[in-house]
């Protein structure tokens, strides 16, 4: 339930007094200006800035530095664009924003990016277990820790996380090796939820047992296999269906948390398969329209990854959940390097098996066909993730370090790009970019286009309206899959004061950044619209929520109060129960135009 409550302009002040009950004196926390960050797709009078960033190497892979913006030309659609923005590596407040915040003082929460991580570019060890086998994963964890433990990091900051039905955080962003490597030693490996079908590199091929040898005619064979190969096909499509949904949610949960970090994010996605492309083929989409709309051919069609019509329906049952997942990925400049953890793989691994079970050359070739075009297709898929968000595929050689010395060697040759497209019509198609150097003598990787997608436009197909007045889309689902994640996300960012005031009571004092919210001009320019809301939920040590509350602010600001709301913040109080057993709060705001969300959790303080 929400309850509307409007801001009066004496909320917003210069500084904010928190005293502590602990505390002689009173605490002043004041309402900063935000630090120098890389802009993304934002709202700002109906503009959006496009920003891309462009690896450029010499011949032999190593960062061409000393670049200016004039040597680059950029296209969207094969329009040449203006470069509105450009940082070169190494800027001021992307991989080097100055000295660490002083610590919070008790009570008082925050995510902003100064406090989440050490200076440096972030990057992220994934073992995804929601698309991998126990084997694959066991493989997966040993070399994440033979990379920490050999590599000294050289101060860049590196989180762990795992993928299973949801993503969750081992080890928060550190610069010290050894806490990486005592988060990675408590993972354990899991059996797959949801196994992998036709698809995966198992020993049998159709799923069954082969017959063994004997007088089986191969007319009874092959109606044997081919009924049980109907069937697989079903268990084969719920579960790819399972973990397309999965990994299309980890995703968009890897936007949020990474978004408000300032420069590029590097994701090392351990994994044996994407279960999707990031640029699926529409169902409803002409050849025509599909030949204009793909870029440079050489993708996969949406049922190639494994055989039958009824496992190729869920990613047409997901496209526009995964076109939102790609523009999200973009928008938070997250680049993703996927490393093949089955490593190198000849595609005949099955042959002896088969063949000592007595069936004719034709099964067998047949079957190890199968195997190998399920192999192509899932490295396919690798391969245009990494192209779509601008990293690279390591398919054939599964060391991790490979993969993190790119992302690393990646960032010291990035140079972002930015401009605001010709075309301002967001009607959610795909536009391709390319851009080119003066100089010949260097390679140039970057992604290769975005969906043009209006922030909380796609979230209309799968959330209902709220009709009561303005026709806002709900987003309490998406906030409750952010507070499940254990990690602050960072979409929109705030601080706040938690105290406790009576007997089992609390305040909690929001402080948002401004800069990260939408707002809607008046026509005759004074003042503007803005609508987020604001959560705050309590919960057990066993992670079961016990109670909650939430404040919707849908307001409009005269142009000075707006303009002290953006200069210094929008400060909103929530009033709230704290029931007996609560030992942890988890607060989000909420932008309920653009559907951009900011979290962070803490423990309950005295």
């Amino acid at each position: 339930m929400f309850c509307r409550v409007q801001i009066h302009t004496a909320a917003v002040g210069l500084v904010i007094f928190f005293s502590f009950s602990s505390a002689i004196s009173s605490t002043t926390l004041h309402a900063e200006e935000p630090a120098a960050s890389l802009p993304t797709v934002t709202i700002r009078t109906n503009t959006r800035l496009v920003v891309v960033d462009a690896v450029v190497t010499d011949k032999k892979g190593q960062p061409v530095s000393g670049l200016k913006a004039e040597d680059f030309s950029l296209e969207e659609n094969g329009k040449k664009q203006r470069i509105a923005f450009f940082t070169p590596p190494g800027a001021p407040g992307i991989s080097n924003p100055g000295p660490p915040p002083s610590p919070l003082p008790p009570g008082v929460l925050s995510n902003r990016p100064e406090f989440l991580k050490p200076a440096g570019a972030p990057t992220i060890l994934l073992l995804d277990a929601a698309n991998s086998s126990f084997k694959d994963q066991a493989y997966g964890r040993w070399q994440m820790l033979k990379y920490v433990e050999e590599q000294s990091h050289k101060g860049m900051p590196m989180a762990v996380m795992t993928l299973s039905d949801h993503l969750h955080m081992l080890q928060d962003f550190t610069s010290d090796p050894e806490i990486l490597a005592t988060a990675i030693r408590n993972l354990r490996p899991q059996e797959q939820a949801r196994q992998r079908g036709a698809s995966s590199r198992s020993t049998n091929f159709n799923g069954n047992e082969a017959p063994g040898p004997g007088l089986i005619s191969a007319t009874k064979i092959s109606l044997a296999q081919a009924e049980a190969a109907g069937f697989q096909n079903l268990v084969t499509g719920y579960n790819l269906e399972v973990r397309t949904v999965v990994t299309i949610n980890a995703m968009r949960e890897l936007s949020r948390l990474l978004a408000g970090l300032p420069g590029r994010k590097n994701i090392i996605w351990v994994t044996s398969d994407f279960p999707f492309d990031l640029i699926p083929q529409d169902a409803n989409m002409s050849d025509a329209e599909m030949i204009t709309e793909r870029h440079g051919g050489g993708g996969r069609s949406i049922g190639m990854n494994v055989p039958g019509s009824t496992v190729a329906m869920p990613r047409q049952l997901h496209v526009d959940e995964i076109k939102q997942a790609e523009s999200q990925l973009a928008s938070a400049n997250i680049a993703i390097y996927p490393v093949d953890v089955g490593g190198l793989v000849s595609g005949m691994e099955g042959i002896s098996a088969v063949h000592s079970s007595g069936l004719y050359a034709d099964d067998i070739s047949q079957g190890a066909y199968r195997q190998t075009a399920g192999l192509q297709a899932n490295q396919g898929s690798m391969e245009e993730v990494a192209a779509e968000t601008g990293g690279k595929a390591y398919l054939n050689q599964n060391e991790i370090r490979l993969a993190e010395s790119q992302a690393a060697s990646d960032d010291r040759a990035s140079y972002a790009v930015g401009y605001y497209p010709d075309n301002d019509k967001w009607d959610g198609r795909y536009r391709s970019i390319k851009i080119k150097l003066e100089k010949s003598d260097t390679q140039i990787r970057y992604r290769k286009g975005y969906f043009a997608i209006e922030p909380g436009e796609a979230n209309s197909h799968d959330h209902a309206v709220d009709h009561i007045n303005d026709h806002n889309h709900n987003y309490d689902e998406d906030v409750a899959k952010a507070l499940q994640v254990n990690a602050p996300a960072t979409q929109v960012v705030f601080t706040a004061q938690t105290k406790l005031t009576d007997a089992g009571k609390m305040r909690v004092t929001f402080l948002v950044d401004a800069h990260n919210l939408s707002s809607e001009r008046k026509e005759d320019g004074n003042g503007a619209k803005m609508n987020i809301s604001l959560f705050a939920a309590i919960y057990d040590s066993g992670g079961r929520m016990l109670s909650n509350r939430g404040i919707k602010v849908d307001h409009t600001f005269d142009t000075a109060s707006y303009k002290q709301i953006m200069d210094k913040g929008m400060m909103v109080p929530i009033d709230m129960d704290v029931p007996a057993g609560g030992t942890e709060i988890r607060l989000a705001v909420v932008d309920n135009e653009t559907g951009y969300i900011g979290t962070v959790s803490g423990p309950i303080t005295q």
